[in-house]
């Protein structure tokens, strides 16, 4: 199962994928994060969120066991893994260096 089959609009780019439920107390924490993301990586990369309650085929798919789970992809192949909440530094730093290694 290939993200891009869920989020078409990723398959040529790097994204960051949110796996999340709206009920998830640390998923509530990480919001103003994804939102900040969103923002800075508009032109550059794709910050996508998937409810995992409304998406269950996609998150098993993924082996998502807590939430929040983010994958980052380049390309719709997934290059890491960061589960519960995280800094804006962290995937700040993360995505940056996937980028930076696009032409």
């Amino acid at each position: 199962m290939d993200i891009t089959k869920f989020v078409p609009n990723i398959k040529d780019k790097v994204a960051l994928v949110d796996f999340s439920a709206p009920w998830c107390g640390p998923c509530r924490q990480m919001a103003p994060v994804i939102s900040k993301l969103k923002e800075k990586y508009k032109d550059k990369a794709a910050i996508v969120e998937i409810d995992i309650d409304s998406q269950p085929a996609v998150a098993t798919h993924y082996m998502v066991q807590s939430i929040p789970t983010l994958i980052l992809f380049d390309q719709g192949r997934e290059i890491k893994r960061f589960v519960g909440v995280q800094s804006l530094e962290t995937l700040e730093k993360n995505l940056d260096a996937v980028l930076t290694k696009k032409p």
